[in-house]
């Protein structure tokens, strides 16, 4: 129910398909704002010799969102909500990549959009999106894209690259704008991030936007790795006039208001029967906002196309204010509404996470040789601290070091039932105007040219 679906799909059969030809351990540790953590879980429950640990912010992702990811109980799945952003979530991740030892002895691999892979796969939406409105366009298309991590946007810049005839690249942001500022002023300041209706765009670093400033920066990966360091020991980076004008060539960038969003919703809901999600509201905003600006009207036939980040009713509660009424619940994230859920709650701190890591691989180590198990936390009624015991049972029986306490959180059900069942994606009937709610290739391959690792890693 979001665009990182199919990429995380596709990853996931990647991932056992070589471990399984090297008989080797995965141990996947990603960070979510939302939708990437419930996409890789589905993507990685039950494959083998992986083990699959998210990290999202504890109060900071919608109710169905926790829900989807929660409520796998496959035993190679573990979420944790950290007390914290989602940006110290991604520092915790990068922290525990850094740390070569424990990278070789677990066998890291990353879901975020940090691995290549998944933007690898989300070139595909662009090409997708070309073959099915050319010849009706002129030839050309534009796309307004909502984000926040610069990982779906740079899947359309490396599309352009390869030869794809793009015009413009309007990245979209929420009041969370670092890289709205930087298209404007050249500058890339971080600053605190707010909470907004937009969550899995609340974000204040985008981890991806190093891999453009490559490019940038002609290519030079000296120019770039001391840039890089100036930001993380200052907060600040900045660029040339010259590069900034050459960085308003390849984007655009248009940021929408808390307030924007909800008229957005309600604006396309009354004039076209369509409901967006708050997040795909951000990137239809920005496209009107630069409407005549960027001299698409007096393009014959030029598209604009919005790509759409999730469902609607993954943020039922944000939409039910912008429209008075719920949107359309579709029968899959019905189901995970009530739900058992089993996730931990793990303070903000590199530590804790290395020690939960440490000694949850070694509890499924000796599940899988057979072994007796150290106690496991049920679902149900539980003490706030029952999850204490087993992990620190389990570390001190294995000799791993003490580990840090934590708490256990259990959730029976939570949310509202549905009323109605809708439709998950849809076109909508405006001049030049396409919105796609991915995953837009759900329905079918996004190319011919992408066949055969379509139906290697996808099926039929």
């Amino acid at each position: 129910f979001a665009f990182k679906d199919v990429a995380l799909q596709a990853l996931g059969n990647i991932y056992e398909y070589f471990l399984k030809r090297n008989t080797r351990r995965l141990t996947v540790i990603g960070a979510t704002s939302g939708d990437t953590g419930s996409a890789a879980i589905y993507g990685l429950r039950g494959k083998e010799n992986v083990e699959c640990f998210i990290l999202f912010p504890e109060g900071r992702v919608s109710k169905i969102q926790q829900q989807q990811m929660t409520s796998v109980l496959d035993p190679n799945v573990h979420c944790v909500a950290i007390k914290g952003t989602f940006d110290d979530c991604q520092d915790i991740v990068k922290a525990l990549f850094g740390e070569l030892d424990f990278k070789r002895q677990y066998g890291l691999g990353a879901v975020n959009s940090i691995n290549w892979a998944r933007i690898m796969f989300q070139i595909t939406y662009y090409y997708y999106t070309y073959f099915k409105l050319f010849p009706q366009c002129d030839g050309e298309l534009s796309f307004s894209v909502p984000t926040g991590n610069f990982g779906d946007i740079l899947a359309g810049y490396y599309a352009k690259r390869m030869g794809l005839p793009v015009r413009h690249l309007v990245c979209a942001t929420n009041s969370n704008d670092i890289l709205h500022r930087f298209f404007t002023s050249g500058n890339y300041d971080k600053r605190p991030v707010e909470q907004t209706c937009t969550p899995s765009m609340d974000i204040g670093i985008s981890s991806n936007f190093e891999r453009y400033l490559f490019y940038l920066f002609g290519e030079d990966p000296k120019k770039l790795g001391e840039a890089m360091e100036g930001f993380k020991r200052t907060g600040k980076l900045g660029v040339t006039p010259e590069e900034l004008q050459h960085a308003r060539q390849d984007f655009l960038s248009g940021v929408a208001p808390e307030g924007a969003i909800g008229e957005a919703i309600r604006s396309w809901d009354k004039l076209h029967g369509y409901c967006l999600d708050p997040h795909t509201a951000c990137g239809v905003h920005a496209a009107n906002e630069l409407r005549e600006s960027s001299g698409w009207p007096q393009v014959p036939h030029h598209a604009m196309v919005v790509l759409g980040t999730a469902h609607p009713a993954k943020f039922n509660e944000i939409v039910n204010e912008a429209l008075g009424r719920p949107p359309p619940m579709p029968e899959g994230l019905a189901r995970v509404q009530h739900a058992p859920t089993r996730f931990e709650v793990l303070p903000n701190a590199v530590d804790s996470i290395r020690a939960y890591v440490e000694a949850t691989v070694a509890q499924r180590e000796i599940s899988k040789d057979g072994a007796a198990r150290a106690p496991s936390v049920l679902l149900g009624s539980t003490p706030k601290d029952s999850g204490t015991l087993p992990i620190q049972a389990l570390a001190e029986a294995t000799g791993q070091a003490k580990a840090e306490q934590h708490q256990t959180t259990v959730v029976v059900s939570m949310g509202v039932e549905p009323k109605a069942e809708g439709p998950s994606s849809g076109v909508v009937p405006e001049p030049c105007t396409v919105g796609l709610a991915l995953p837009v290739a759900a329905a079918g391959r996004p190319c011919d040219c992408w066949g055969g690792l379509w139906k290697r890693f996808f099926g039929n």
